[in-house]
C-alpha cells in the first residue's frame, strides 16, 4: 500500500483481529495491532497514557521510543488510519469499528428498548466476543465490561420479545444470555416462559433441570421458589 492509498477502514475486534482497507486485508504486526486496538477501545488518548498502557514494564524513554516506532510503521503501512495530534493520538473517523457499533446498539437497547430488527441485533450481540486469546489487563477489563453489557442487552431482547409473543427470538436471546452466564436466574426464567408460551413444556422442563443440576454442581444450592413455580404444573 503506497503513501497515497487512502480509503475506508474497517476494523474487526470480534472473534479475531482484522483490518480492512476497502476490500483488502491489511496485515500489521502484533505491536501495531495493540496500539490500533487501544485507540479503538479507548478513543483519542495522550501519548503518555498509551505508553503506560502498552509498555508498562519499560522505562519511559524506551516506551516512548516503542510508541514512536509503532506510529511510524502504522502511518507508513496504513496511511490515514492514525490521526497524529502531537501529544494525542486517535483513529481516523473513517474507521468503522465493530465494537463501536455494538456499543451503540447496547446503549440504545438499554435506554430506549427494542425496536427494529431484533433478530439482526441478536445475531450481532451473540457473536460479539472481544479479542479472545488477548490477556492484557486493559483488554480483559473491556472484555468483562462488554460481556456484562451484552448480557443486559440480551435480557432486554428476551423480555420485550416475550411480551410481544415473539417467542422464537425470546428463546434465542435467553439462550445467548445463558451462554454468557449459565447460572443467571433471570435468563433461565425467561427461557422457561418463552418455551411454555410456545407450548414446549418438555423443553421448558429440560431448561429447568439443566439449570437445577448446574446450580447444585457449581454452588451446592437449589433453584429459587420463583423458578420452581414456572414448571410446577409441568413436573
Amino acid at each position: 500500500m503506497g503513501d497515497g492509498d487512502y480509503g475506508d477502514f474497517r476494523l474487526s475486534l470480534f472473534q479475531s483481529w482484522q483490518l480492512l482497507c476497502g476490500d483488502n486485508v491489511v496485515h500489521v504486526a502484533a505491536r501495531q495491532q495493540r496500539l490500533i486496538t487501544a485507540l479503538a477501545i479507548n478513543g483519542p488518548r495522550p501519548r503518555s497514557y498509551l505508553v503506560g498502557l502498552l509498555w508498562p514494564e519499560h522505562s519511559e524513554p524506551r516506551a516512548l521510543e516503542s510508541l514512536r516506532v509503532s506510529v511510524h510503521l502504522i502511518t507508513r503501512q496504513v496511511p490515514g488510519l492514525l490521526i497524529n495530534g502531537g501529544a494525542v493520538l486517535s483513529l481516523s473517523e473513517a474507521a468503522d469499528v465493530d465494537l463501536h457499533r455494538v456499543r451503540s446498539q447496547i446503549q440504545h437497547l438499554i435506554q430506549v428498548g427494542l425496536n427494529g430488527n431484533a433478530a439482526s441485533c441478536l445475531h450481532e450481540l451473540r457473536h460479539a466476543e472481544l479479542l479472545p486469546g488477548w490477556y492484557e489487563d486493559w483488554v480483559i477489563f473491556e472484555q468483562t465490561r462488554l460481556r456484562q453489557n451484552r448480557l443486559h442487552a440480551l435480557l432486554v431482547i428476551a423480555r420485550e420479545s416475550l411480551a410481544r409473543s415473539d417467542c422464537e427470538v425470546a428463546v434465542e436471546a435467553s439462550e445467548a444470555a445463558l451462554e454468557l452466564e449459565p447460572l443467571y436466574e433471570r435468563a433461565v426464567g425467561l427461557l422457561i416462559q418463552a418455551e411454555r408460551q410456545q407450548g414446549n413444556n418438555a423443553s421448558a422442563l429440560r431448561a429447568f433441570e439443566k439449570y437445577q443440576a448446574l446450580l447444585k454442581a457449581e454452588m451446592g444450592i437449589a433453584p429459587s421458589d420463583a423458578i420452581r413455580t414456572l414448571v410446577a404444573d409441568v413436573r
